[in-house]
C-alpha cells in the first residue's frame, strides 16, 4: 500500500507543479486556450493521443470488445492508429493549422462561423459541444471506480473529487500549455505501463503461445459464430461487421471531435505537423493496440467477479479482475495509468467545453465587449463548473447519461466530421450543407437513442458520420454557391 501512494502523491504533485510552471503562458486569451499556438510536435502529438485514449478505453472498451470479439479486437487499436491517427494527421493537421490561423479562429465553433460566415452556425455548434461533451466528460470518471476500489479499497466518491480537484489545479493555472505538458508526462507513463502490463498478464497465464492455445478452446456464444472454437482467436473474431463498425467509429470518430482539432490549431508550424504524425502513430499502435490486444485475453479470466447479480457480464470488471493478481509496484504503475488516461481526457474536454462556451457562446451574445482579462476569468470560472457538473453525474449517474456517452462521439463527430473537412479543401460547401450536416449527425444518434431503429449506438455513430458525408455535398449542390470573393480570401 505504501507504494502505491508514494506513487499517487507523486503523480499529483508533478501535475500541480506544471500547472505552476505554465503560468506565464496564460495572459492573453490565445495563451490560454491554444498555448500562443507554440506547441512543438511532441507535445501535440502526445497531446492528441492522451485525449484520445482514457480509462473508457482501457477499461470500458478494452474489455467489453475483447470479451466480444477476442484477440481480433486488436483491429480496433490498428484502426485507431492508422485512421484516427495517421490519416487524421495526413489529411486534416496542416490544413486546420493555417486555415484556422488565417481565420484567427480558436475554437472549433469559430470555424464554423468564420468559415462559413454565419453567427447562427457558431452558436448552434457550440450548443452541440456543450450538450454532447458533458456526459462523455463525466464518464471518464467510470474507468476509475472499479479499479480504484480493487487497489486501494478507497471509496469512489473520493477518487472522482481528488481528479477532478487536481484537474482544475493544473488548467485554470496554466491553461493549454500545462495540459500539453501534463499529457507528455502522462503520455510517457501510459507507454511503460501498458508495455509492463501486457507482459505480466501473459506471463500470468503461461506466456503468448500459452494464452492463445487457451484462448482457441474457448467456444463461441455469438450467434453468428455459435458453439464454434476458435473463433475468438480469428482473424476478424465471431463477429467481422460489428467490429467493423467500432474500428469506423472510435477512429473516424477523432476527425469530428473538437477537443482533438484542437490540437492542430496549436501546433507550432507545418514542419511540426510531420514529426508529429509519425510520434501519435506510434504512440497509438502502442496504446490503443495494447488495451485491446490485452482485453481480447479477458474471457481467460471468466469467474463469478465479473458477473452481476442477473448473470450478465460486467464488461467494467473484466479488465480490473485482469489486474487484480498482479504484484504491487505493478498495480500502482496500472492506476497511475489510468488516472494519466483519464485526467489528460479529462482536461482536454473541460478546456475545450469552457473555451468554448466563453468565445462561442458569452462572448458578444451575452456579454459585450468582454475583455481579454474577463475572457480568461470566464473561461477559469467555467472550468470550475464543468468539473462540478462532471463530477455531479458521476457521482450518482441517471441510466441515460451511460448511454448518451455511447452516442455523445456519434453525435459530436456525425455533426462536425463532414462539414470541417470537405470546409478544409473545398470551396464549394454552403451554409445549407453545414445546417444540413449538423441536423442529419445529431438527428440519427438522438432518434436512434429514443426509437432504437440501429441496435447499437456505435453503429448508429458510425452511420450519422457516413450521413454526413453525403448529406454536406448533396445539398451544397442544390442550394446557392457562396460569395466568391469571400471564399477566395478565405483560401488565399
Amino acid at each position: 500500500m505504501g507504494i502505491k501512494v508514494a506513487m499517487l502523491i507523486i503523480f499529483f504533485a508533478v501535475m500541480a507543479g506544471v500547472g505552476v510552471y505554465a503560468r506565464r503562458h496564460t495572459s492573453s486569451v490565445d495563451g490560454f486556450v491554444l498555448g500562443g499556438r507554440s506547441a512543438g510536435p511532441w507535445l501535440t502529438a502526445f497531446a492528441y493521443g492522451t485525449s484520445y485514449f482514457s480509462a473508457v478505453v482501457f477499461v470500458g472498451y478494452a474489455g467489453q470488445f475483447g470479451w466480444k470479439y477476442g484477440i481480433a479486437s486488436t483491429w480496433i487499436g490498428i484502426g485507431n492508429a492508422v485512421i484516427g491517427s495517421l490519416l487524421a494527421w495526413v489529411v486534416l493537421g496542416r490544413r486546420t493549422k493555417i486555415m484556422t490561423q488565417h481565420l484567427q479562429s480558436r475554437t472549433m465553433p469559430d470555424f464554423f462561423g468564420e468559415r462559413y460566415g454565419s453567427k447562427a452556425l457558431k452558436v448552434a455548434a457550440s450548443m452541440i459541444v456543450f450538450i454532447f461533451l458533458i456526459p462523455y466528460t463525466a464518464s471518464v470518471y467510470n474507468g476509475l471506480s472499479r479499479l480504484f476500489e480493487m487497489a486501494f479499497n478507497i471509496p469512489y466518491t473520493w477518487c472522482v473529487i481528488a481528479m477532478a480537484l487536481f484537474t482544475a489545479v493544473y488548467v485554470i493555472l496554466g491553461g493549454y500549455m500545462a495540459t500539453a505538458i501534463n499529457d507528455f508526462i502522462q503520455g510517457i507513463i501510459m507507454l511503460i505501463g501498458i508495455v509492463a502490463v501486457i507482459a505480466a498478464v501473459l506471463s500470468g497465464q503461461g506466456g503468448f503461445m500459452n494464452a492463445i492455445s487457451e484462448m482457441a478452446q474457448i467456444p463461441s456464444d455469438v450467434p453468428l459464430t455459435a458453439g464454434q472454437p476458435g473463433a475468438f482467436t480469428s482473424f476478424f473474431g465471431p463477429d467481422p461487421l460489428n467490429l467493423l463498425g467500432v474500428v469506423i467509429l472510435t477512429s473516424l470518430g477523432t476527425w469530428g471531435l473538437p477537443q482533438m482539432i484542437g490540437k492542430f490549431y496549436a501546433i507550432k508550424d507545418e514542419k511540426s505537423i510531420n514529426t508529429g504524425t509519425v510520434i501519435s502513430t506510434v504512440f497509438a499502435i502502442v496504446v490503443s493496440g495494447g488495451c485491446y490486444f490485452l482485453g481480447g485475453f479477458g474471457r481467460l479470466f471468466d469467474s463469478p467477479a465479473i458477473y452481476d447479480a442477473s448473470g450478465a457480464v460486467v464488461f467494467d470488471s473484466i479488465v480490473p479482475h485482469m489486474l487484480s493478481g498482479l504484484p504491487d509496484i505493478l498495480i500502482g504503475i496500472v492506476v497511475v495509468l489510468v488516472l494519466s488516461a483519464s485526467m489528460s481526457t479529462l482536461s482536454s474536454l473541460v478546456l475545450t467545453s469552457s473555451s468554448t462556451m466563453t468565445l462561442d457562446l458569452l462572448k458578444d451574445n451575452v456579454i459585450k465587449n468582454m475583455s481579454e482579462k474577463k475572457q480568461i476569468i470566464t473561461m477559469q470560472i467555467l472550468v470550475v463548473f464543468f468539473l462540478v457538473v462532471s463530477v455531479v453525474i458521476a457521482l450518482d449517474p441517471p441510466t441515460f447519461i451511460a448511454q448518451l456517452m455511447g452516442i455523445s462521439w456519434g453525435a459530436l463527430a456525425g455533426a462536425f466530421l463532414a462539414p470541417f473537412m470537405y470546409g478544409l479543401y473545398w470551396k464549394g460547401v454552403t451554409r445549407a450543407g453545414v445546417w444540413a450536416g449538423f441536423i442529419s449527425g445529431v438527428g440519427i444518434t438522438v432518434a436512434n437513442m429514443f426509437i432504437g431503429f440501429i441496435e447499437s449506438p456505435i453503429n448508429a455513430g458510425a452511420v450519422a458520420m457516413a450521413a454526413g458525408l453525403v448529406v454536406v455535398p448533396v445539398v451544397s449542390f442544390i442550394t446557392p454557391n457562396p460569395d466568391k470573393e469571400k471564399i477566395d480570401e478565405i483560401f488565399a
